[in-house]
C-alpha cells in the first residue's frame, strides 16, 4: 500500500482549523482534521450537482452560472461539459491555497479548465458575490463545506439560513435554479428553502456511481 504525503496545508478562513492536501500516488484528499472532505476517486455527487442544475437551464441564451466552492474541480468540469460555449461560469473560492492546488499539484486532475475562457476565478465569499446584484444568475450551486450542516467555516451557515436564502432568490434570473449539495438530509433546510418561495426537489445520489457514501442534493427553482 503507497502512504499518504502530505503536500500543503491551509487554513480556514476564520485560522481556526488546518486543511490538509495529501496525495497517495495518484490520488488526492483534502482532510480536516480526521474528516475526509473531498477524494479525487469519489467525485459522482458533485458531477450530479452541475448536471441536474444545467438540464434544467438548458436552452438559454448566454446562461450565467455561479459555483460555490472549487474543491477539486468536478462541479466545474461537469458544468463546463453540459453547458454551450456562450456560457460564462463564475467559481467562487474562499481559501486562496485551493486555487493554488488547482493550478499546482492537483493541475491533471483539473484538466485545463480553469483556463476554460468561459471561466472567472473569484477568490471571494460566494455570499457577496450573490447579494452584489439581482437577477444576475441562471444558476447558483453551493458545494460550500459540508452542506447546510457544515464542519470547516462557521461563517457558510448563513448560506443556508433565511436571509441566505432569500438573497440567493433575489440574486436568480425569474427560473433560475439554486442547487446545493450536502453529506446528508436535513429537513429544516428543505423547508426553509420552501419557505424562501422555491420550488424543491430533494435529490438523494452517491459519491461514487451507484455505490459510495449517500449524498443529497436540492434543486430549488425560482418561480417568480
Amino acid at each position: 500500500m503507497i502512504p499518504w504525503t502530505q503536500l500543503d496545508s491551509a487554513r480556514t478562513p476564520d485560522r481556526a482549523q488546518e486543511l490538509r492536501l495529501k496525495r497517495r500516488g495518484a490520488e488526492f484528499s483534502i482532510m480536516l482534521g480526521t474528516n475526509e472532505l473531498m477524494n479525487s476517486r469519489l467525485s459522482g455527487s458533485e458531477e450530479a450537482l452541475a448536471r441536474l442544475s444545467c438540464e434544467r437551464i438548458a436552452g438559454r441564451k448566454q446562461p450565467r452560472t455561479l459555483i460555490g466552492g472549487l474543491g477539486m474541480g468536478f462541479t466545474l468540469r461537469a458544468a463546463l461539459a453540459a453547458l454551450d460555449g456562450d456560457a460564462a461560469v463564475t467559481v467562487a473560492e474562499l481559501v486562496p491555497e485551493v486555487v493554488a492546488w488547482a493550478r499546482g499539484p492537483m493541475a491533471e486532475i483539473f484538466g485545463g479548465c480553469l483556463d476554460d475562457p468561459r471561466v472567472t476565478i473569484r477568490e471571494a465569499d460566494v455570499g457577496q458575490l450573490i447579494r452584489a446584484q439581482a437577477a444576475a444568475w441562471d444558476a447558483i450551486l453551493l458545494d460550500v463545506d459540508n452542506g447546510p450542516e457544515g464542519i470547516v467555516y462557521k461563517g457558510n451557515d448563513a448560506l443556508y439560513g433565511t436571509a441566505g436564502l432569500a438573497a440567493a432568490r433575489a440574486a436568480l434570473k425569474p427560473g433560475g435554479v439554486l442547487a446545493v449539495w450536502s453529506q446528508g438530509p436535513d429537513s429544516g433546510f428543505t423547508r426553509r428553502l420552501k419557505q424562501a418561495g422555491f420550488v424543491v426537489e430533494e435529490i438523494n445520489t452517491r459519491a461514487r456511481g451507484k455505490r459510495g457514501a449517500r449524498h443529497v442534493i436540492w434543486i430549488a427553482t425560482n418561480g417568480r
